[in-house]
């Protein structure tokens, strides 16, 4: 075969322009595009180191900030409800002002119509005595024949009323 005689004559120079094309492909690329490749790689790695660094501040401050948040909200809140116990207090005292003046006008009417009714039964009283004293007389006229003066029915009467 004539391809494998050929052979041994141009293996070097095949070998040689080889060695002279990886070499400047090494040259090109090894020495000129991946140092810059590295150097950007190296850039963004710092920058994302950089961010994730400002990130984590931003955090700890929005956690700082919301505490601080947190404790005046609290603070509000039990101030508002110390206000709303102390406006609770002072509306039941005053409801309970209202009811004892209530109390007290209620039981002056009462004191009143307790008067009104003992008069009224002292009134009925007086006339019930001043008819049982006229019917007595009457029934012993009629039933006894006995002529019973008003004074005397009265006494009787009352005499009955209390014994």
């Amino acid at each position: 075969m004539p391809q494998i005689a050929q052979l041994s004559e141009t293996i070097a120079s095949q070998i040689f322009w080889s060695l002279i094309f990886f070499g400047i492909v090494f040259f090109v690329i090894g020495k000129g595009m991946v140092p810059k490749v590295m150097a950007t790689v190296e850039s963004r790695d710092r920058q994302i180191a950089a961010d994730l660094a400002a990130a984590e501040a931003a955090r700890a401050a929005a956690d700082a900030e919301q505490a601080s948040w947190s404790s005046a909200a609290l603070k509000q809140r039990e101030e508002a409800q110390a206000v709303l116990a102390k406006a609770k207090a002072e509306a039941a005292k005053a409801a309970e002002q209202r009811l004892a003046a209530a109390g007290a006008a209620i039981d002056a009417r009462l004191a009143e119509a307790d008067g009104r009714i003992a008069g009224a039964r002292s009134a009925a009283l007086g006339e019930i005595e001043s008819v049982a004293a006229e019917a007595a007389a009457d029934i012993a006229a009629r039933i006894a024949g006995l002529k019973v003066t008003k004074a005397a029915g009265a006494a009787a009467v009352k005499e009955a009323f209390n014994g």
